[in-house]
């Protein structure tokens, strides 16, 4: 059955193959959507910055946790037979460390989709790699480094930009519960990150929420954590190690939200209309047992 899934795979009847770098929840987002449209779609894990919203991702996969995103599952794919065996079942996405060389390795992807949200990276160019690349927020210009750009800005969340570049970061978190920046922990130092805490976990202002490089790390406000840094993980000095959802009952971890969702539609507006002036093999749901 193996050889039978590998063959099915690389054949010209396979549905559109899409890579997405990263694992974060716009990454999710965008999987789970399009693996709900039929295509097949494989997560490389980037990891800088460190993924904190892990109940709103498939991150946790390459651990061997569940990973669960509307309704659409996650499962870790380390070897190329892993990934095939991952996506040749239906409404599944292989979340994988293997780098896009690796991947490319594998089978050349339809569909690239940088959604590593790197704000403080230059961006590489991801043109002539796939069939189509997506870029997804600041520093991709289209027709440069993509053919296609997403806007992830809050306020313009999901803008198609066909030509120029996206809008440059403003370092402005969105507010939620009436609260900005304040809600999230920012790294003080590289290190190695130590927590016995998971997403969804009541906490006050002042708990100790862990140690940082061996320095304790404090709660800014009551709330509940809607994010947190996996213990274990290395940590670069500057990045958000934990967000609080101030919101008490209306507090929410887990699936896409609004903003998620918005760029993951738009993406996949951009990819239908592509397969639609280029002819693509229309996804087909063919599930092995």
């Amino acid at each position: 059955m193996t050889h039978v899934r590998f063959c099915e795979f690389l054949s010209k009847r396979s549905a559109p193959f899409v890579i997405v770098l990263g694992a974060n929840e716009i990454a999710s987002a965008v999987a789970a959507r399009l693996t709900r449209e039929g295509y097949r779609v494989v997560l490389s894990h980037d990891p800088y910055p460190p993924v904190i919203r892990r109940g709103m991702s498939f991150h946790d996969a390459l651990f061997q946790d569940r990973a669960e995103v509307d309704g659409i599952q996650g499962y870790r794919g380390e070897t190329a037979l892993e990934i095939v065996r991952v996506l040749t079942v239906t409404g599944v996405v292989a979340v994988t460390s293997l780098q896009l060389t690796d991947l490319l390795a594998l089978r050349t992807p339809d569909v690239l989709i940088d959604a590593r949200m790197q704000k403080h990276r230059m961006t590489t160019n991801l043109r002539k790699i796939a069939n189509l690349a997506i870029g997804l927020g600041p520093h991709f210009a289209a027709g440069v480094n993509c053919d296609v750009a997403i806007e992830t800005h809050p306020e313009h969340a999901g803008e198609l930009v066909e030509t120029g570049e996206t809008r440059p970061n403003d370092h402005v978190p969105r507010y939620l519960g009436g609260v900005g920046r304040g809600r999230f922990v920012y790294s003080a130092r590289d290190g190695v990150w130590r927590t016995p805490l998971d997403v969804g976990a009541r906490i006050f202002k002042d708990y100790l929420l862990g140690l940082l490089d061996g320095h304790r790390v404090l709660s800014p406000m009551d709330g509940f954590l809607r994010g947190i840094a996996r213990d274990g993980v290395v940590v670069p000095q500057n990045v958000k190690l934990v967000e609080v959802d101030p919101r008490g009952r209306a507090s929410t971890w887990t699936g896409t939200d609004e903003y998620g969702r918005a760029i993951a539609d738009a993406a996949y507006r951009v990819i239908a209309k592509a397969a639609h002036a280029r002819h693509w093999t229309r996804p087909v749901t063919v599930s092995y047992h």
